[in-house]
């Protein structure tokens, strides 16, 4: 699926709420804010913006996560 924008472009409407719904389905999928960012040539920002706007509850961050020392 190519939904690569004109760099700059808003996107604002229907084609918005289009654009929503189909970056909601893909990160529901599993693809990572960042991937949809790259494959829609937008940033991350406008692309956790706009799940935001979807109502998309986002997941957590990755990778190992620190665990605090007991104290002695």
């Amino acid at each position: 699926m190519n939904d690569a924008l004109s760099k700059g472009t808003r996107v604002s409407g229907e084609d918005r709420s289009a654009l929503a719904t189909r970056l909601k389905r893909r990160y529901d999928e599993g693809e990572s804010i960042r991937m949809l960012a790259a494959a829609t040539g937008r940033s991350y920002g406008f692309v956790h913006r706009l799940l935001g706007e979807a109502g998309v509850e986002l997941r957590g961050r990755g990778g190992a996560t620190r665990r605090r020392r007991p104290v002695v």
